[in-house]
This record gives structure tokens, C-alpha cells and sequence, in this order.
């Protein structure tokens, strides 16, 4: 308790304290850790710690000249589940589109410290029907400096397909302050900078051996289905597909919100009840389990 007391996360993050079991949030590329709203309420309603993080470059408006790094963004991330780990025994990983492959990222590394993936509309490749298929020839640029000349406009419907929730979600955010002029440009670098991220995560994910859970949208905007499609074959875990039919690219505040949330929270309680099983099977024959972990 008194970690939690001290502990002052970004601000602007989601920070809620709860007990010992625990799920880092991560948002998506331009986005912000209220677009988690929805299932970190839920989750902490069930008496869990939920923290989603304000990551510099990463959230909306953080890093205007586009000089912030995937290594900067995953550093952040990295650090919100090192605090966790201070006050929970048990993790579960979540990630939205661009923060999925930071989730991804950190499961490969940490999947001896955590128990559970959760991915919503995950993106390795910017190509829903709504994309401009001209953004294939930024693949060639090579270099930050270049890629920096380019500015990349979110187009409607802005990963939402309920329009009052859309028009909330954007007056919310002109409404907010040090907001740049345009809030659906994304500046050539930050894009540049994601490209990386997922050539280096590609080859991790058969090390991803943790349970997954993912959600797409049969027709997402901006993340076509073929980006789960791909994760489910190249995972090197147990994966579990929910593909949504009435929903765009942001599954947390769209039309399924709902449906999302309520089967994030059985996914949860699933895992966690396997952990529970687990520690129990392990505490009459600790001495054999250390020998066991040693031959692995």
C-alpha cells in the first residue's frame, strides 16, 4: 500500500490502485489513456490495479517535432510494468492498435513476469479501407530526417463508427489544452518511428508464448483483420480471436464497447483463476518445482 501511496504516475495517465493482481494498459500511436476508460473501470471495479500511461511521443500531442524514439516509448512502458510489479503478484499485458505491438514487445521480454496478453484492433500494417494506399510508398523512406517532411492526416472516420461518439471524442479533444492546430495529423517521424518498432517485434512473436486475447473489427478502418490474421498464426501461445461486426478501429469507445469490455473481464478472471491453480499446485513440492525450473 504504501508504494501505491507514493507512487505519482505521469500526468494525464490512468492510474488506478487496486490490489494484487494488475493490467498495464497501453493506448494507441496519437491517442490517450482515455480511450482505455471504458475497460480500466471495469477491471478495477473487480478490485484490480489498472495503469495506463501517459508515454511521451506516443500520446497525442507529447512530441510535436517528432524526435522521440520507439526505444523512448517502450522505455516508458517498460517502467509502467516495473511499477506494477512493486505492488502486484500477477500482470496481464493490454495494448490498442500501436500500443499493442509495444504490449507485444514487452511480453517477449517479460512473459516470466506477467500472465496474459490482451490486444485490441493490434497493427502491423496501417492498411484499412480507410488508409490512403499512397502511404505504402513511405516504406521506402530510410532515414528519420526525410521521413520527418511528411505529414500524415487520420482519415474519417477516425477509427469510430458511432458518430455521436465520434463527434465526443473529437470536440473532447480540441477541447483539451497545448493541443496542436490539427488534431488528425501525425508527423512523418512519429509514423517512421512505428514502421521500426514493428520490423523489430516481428521476429518476437513466436517468443510470445502467453495466452492471448484479441479483438478486430471485421471492417476496420485502419487496421485491416489480416494483422490479427497474421498474429494468430505467428504467436507462439494459445490465442483467442473476437472479431467485432459493428465496430471501426477503436474498439474501446465504439459500438461494442460494451461486448468488449464484458469479455476482456472474463478473460481476465480466466487467467487469473489458472494463476491461483498454479501457485496452489506448486506449494507442496517446492523443492522439486525449483529443480524443474532449473532443467527448463
Amino acid at each position: 500500500m504504501k508504494n501505491q501511496e507514493k507512487f505519482q504516475p505521469p500526468r494525464g495517465s490512468l492510474y488506478i490502485p487496486g490490489g494484487k493482481s494488475g493490467v498495464l494498459l497501453v493506448h494507441s500511436l496519437g491517442g490517450s489513456p482515455l480511450e482505455m476508460k471504458a475497460v480500466a473501470h471495469a477491471l478495477s471495479r473487480k478490485g484490480m490495479t489498472v495503469y495506463c500511461p501517459v508515454v511521451p511521443g506516443l500520446t497525442f500531442g507529447t512530441d510535436v517535432s517528432g524526435l522521440s524514439t520507439w526505444q523512448d516509448w517502450y522505455k516508458s512502458v517498460s517502467d509502467a510494468f516495473d511499477h506494477l510489479r512493486t505492488v502486484c503478484d500477477n500482470i496481464i499485458i493490454g495494448g490498442a492498435s500501436a500500443g499493442s505491438i509495444l504490449a507485444l514487445r514487452l511480453a517477449a521480454y517479460r512473459q516470466d513476469q506477467a500472465c496474459g496478453v490482451m490486444l485490441y484492433a493490434p497493427t502491423l500494417a496501417v492498411n484499412g479501407w480507410a488508409i490512403p494506399k499512397a502511404i505504402k510508398l513511405f516504406h521506402l523512406v530510410t532515414d528519420k530526417w526525410t521521413a520527418r517532411l511528411f505529414k500524415f492526416r487520420t482519415p474519417a472516420p477516425y477509427g469510430i463508427k458511432d458518430e455521436r461518439v465520434r463527434n465526443f471524442a473529437l470536440d473532447s479533444m480540441r477541447g483539451s489544452d497545448n493541443m496542436p492546430a490539427d488534431i488528425t495529423e501525425r508527423g512523418g517521424g512519429t509514423v517512421y518511428e512505428f514502421f521500426c518498432l514493428v520490423r523489430n517485434v516481428r521476429p518476437m512473436l513466436p517468443l510470445v508464448k502467453l495466452h492471448t486475447l484479441i479483438f478486430h473489427p471485421r471492417h476496420d478502418d485502419q487496421s485491416d483483420i489480416k494483422n490479427t490474421m497474421a498474429l494468430q498464426r505467428q504467436l507462439g501461445g494459445m490465442v483467442e480471436v473476437s472479431v467485432l461486426d459493428d465496430s471501426y478501429h477503436l474498439v474501446t469507445l465504439d459500438r461494442q464497447r460494451n461486448y468488449v469490455v464484458e469479455r476482456t473481464m472474463e478473460f481476465v478472471e480466466r487467467v487469473l483463476a489458472r494463476q491461483a491453480d498454479k501457485a496452489a499446485s506448486q506449494k507442496p513440492a517446492s523443492t522439486g518445482s525449483k529443480q524443474l525450473g532449473a532443467a527448463e
